[in-house]
């Protein structure tokens, strides 16, 4: 084991102790709901904003768009800016009206003007379906973190690490709640930004402070030339390249604002203005990002070439780590061992905040969505073991799963959870927050219709068969030739809401017109949410 996996290795093991630590000592008492469910609203703006930030940037995120801006160069960048527009259009249009309509979980905030145990039971199944596939992804990367980073490649060893992370993370959501993952992903952002803006620096330097300079190395080392700089290199594999471009920046656009596990970060929020302030940070801290991710992404192609970068991912996956690796150049100095200790650090912190973010997320609204319901009342102290059960119950299968696909190319997995983020939760909030005549049939149709369309279409992708770097490569089921479902789930999605509300029963639907009218000042307008 070289010197750099020893001291990587020290650091991994101090900071699982710490952020394990910090969740208990920042933990809530056995019967305060608000407190594990919300923190109480008890982050100031800037601490929730940096939590949103970090819920928002998850490892995935980092990776994938990394390695898309290192293998396909201008596409790459299109990628990293739609991620930030997203939280944009949380911040002007979604962001107040949720922390308003809601309490704990989207089910709270979808009932609001819905009451029914229909809305709150398909509110948690579409969760946990946008959260699943996404929760793999990152599992699964953890061990082929560890494994690159450590150099193991034994796949035994690597399951292992698949499975004690995975049990860290459930810990995590178990027993720190909302407060206590809000500071991990706080010790995340700052750590992720810190040690990113260092090594994109380091980059810039070698290239003489000439971001020209580095664009024009970075498309030598592509070995695509020119097609580099210019749109389309990455959808060059399909039948209609632009339309297929524009499909996917749509499905992050939509699909990440609308993700659980960042909404819920509304309603740690202590009012209007706070959740405001709290998305201004959160927009700024994604946006500084941004630029970093693209110069290490270019760094990466320019300083190790394309050939180095699909060799040891043919995603790209490894492209930020070896960008950064490549930053201290041939012969690593002390300073240069802590700072890439540093940012493998961050990354390590960053696999295991976001996936403790989306268990909570799919706890929480499996235990007050659905099971909190049933029978008699729930006190708040059993229903807080029960959260704390279901954090036990959502974890352990997602990680025996993460073990079973982590073989397999990952990315199917995360864009299935940003389309159905897209196509089924974006048009139920949309509607569900500002249009009157909706209607509890064209929430259920959206929800579900939007899901179900989404898993239809996702296995006719390229994605998932008929190209190298697909999940199934030597598999064709090639039938609907795009990489996402987008640019028919997410019309679909609203379609099937728009049909559900306008065949509706007139009686029923003008009932539940005036529930909306009911809550609706409440919902624009923000007055006391407290309450069920």
């Amino acid at each position: 084991m070289s010197s750099v996996s020893e001291v990587s290795l020290v650091a991994f093991t101090a900071v699982a102790t710490l952020t394990l630590l910090l969740c208990v000592l920042t933990g809530p008492d056995r019967d305060d709901l608000d407190a594990f469910y919300t923190g109480y609203g008890s982050l100031s703006p800037l601490r929730n904003g940096l939590a949103i930030a970090g819920d928002y940037i998850s490892a995935a995120g980092v990776l994938g768009t990394s390695g898309v801006i290192a293998l396909c160069g201008y596409d790459g960048v299109v990628l990293a800016l739609s991620t930030a527009l997203s939280l944009m259009l949380l911040m002007f249009l979604l962001a107040e009206p949720l922390r308003n309509a809601g309490r704990f979980t989207m089910g709270d905030a979808l009932a609001r003007r819905m009451p029914g145990r229909s809305v709150r039971i398909a509110a948690c199944a579409v969760t946990i379906a946008a959260l699943l596939p996404l929760m793999l992804v990152q599992l699964a990367g953890a061990g082929q973190l560890m494994a690159f980073v450590l150099g193991f490649s034994n796949e035994s060893v690597r399951t292992c690490c698949v499975i004690g992370l995975g049990a860290l993370m459930i810990s995590y959501a178990a027993i720190g709640g909302m407060k206590g993952t809000a500071l991990i992903q706080i010790l995340k952002i700052v750590m992720l930004l810190g040690s990113g803006t260092a090594v994109a620096l380091l980059i810039l330097h070698r290239f003489a402070w000439d971001p020209g300079a580095l664009l024009a190395a970075a498309a030598r080392g592509s070995g695509a030339g020119p097609a580099y700089l210019h749109s389309g290199l990455q959808f060059t594999a399909g039948p209609a390249p632009r339309l297929d471009m524009i499909s996917s920046e749509l499905t992050v656009v939509l699909g990440g604002a609308c993700l659980p596990h960042v909404t819920m970060r509304m309603y740690a929020a202590a009012g209007a203005r706070q959740v405001r302030r709290s998305m201004s940070w959160a927009v700024s801290g994604v946006a500084l990002f941004v630029p970093i991710l693209g110069v290490i992404g270019f760094g990466a192609t320019a300083l190790v070439g394309r050939a180095a970068i699909t060799a040891a991912d043919p995603q790209g996956n490894t492209a930020y780590l070896l960008g950064s690796r490549a930053a201290f150049g041939t012969h690593m100095s002390a300073a240069g061992t802590l700072l890439f200790t540093t940012v493998t650090t961050a990354l390590f912190l960053t696999l295991l905040a976001s996936v403790a973010g989306m268990i909570l997320a799919c706890a929480n609204s499996l235990a007050h969505d659905v099971l909190a319901g049933l029978g008699r009342q729930l006190t708040a102290r059993r229903e807080m073991r029960l959260a704390r059960v279901c954090a036990l119950a959502t974890g352990v299968p997602t990680v025996l799963l993460a073990t079973l696909v982590q073989h397999h190319s990952l990315q199917p997995l995360a864009t299935l959870s940003f389309c159905v983020g897209a196509s089924a939760l974006a048009p139920a909030l949309v509607y569900g927050l500002f249009w009157r005549r909706y209607t509890r049939t064209g929430l259920m149709c959206t929800l579900v219709g939007g899901t179900l369309t989404v898993l239809v279409l996702m296995p006719g992708t390229n994605l998932v068969s008929g190209t190298p770097g697909a999940a199934f490569p030597h598999a064709d089921l090639n039938w609907f030739p795009f990489t996402t479902t987008g640019i028919v789930s997410i019309p679909a999605g609203f379609l099937l809401g728009w049909l559900g509300t306008v065949a509706s029963d007139r009686r029923g639907a003008a009932e539940q017109r005036r529930q909306y009218e009911a809550v609706e000042s409440r919902i624009l307008a923000g007055t006391n949410r407290r309450g069920t």
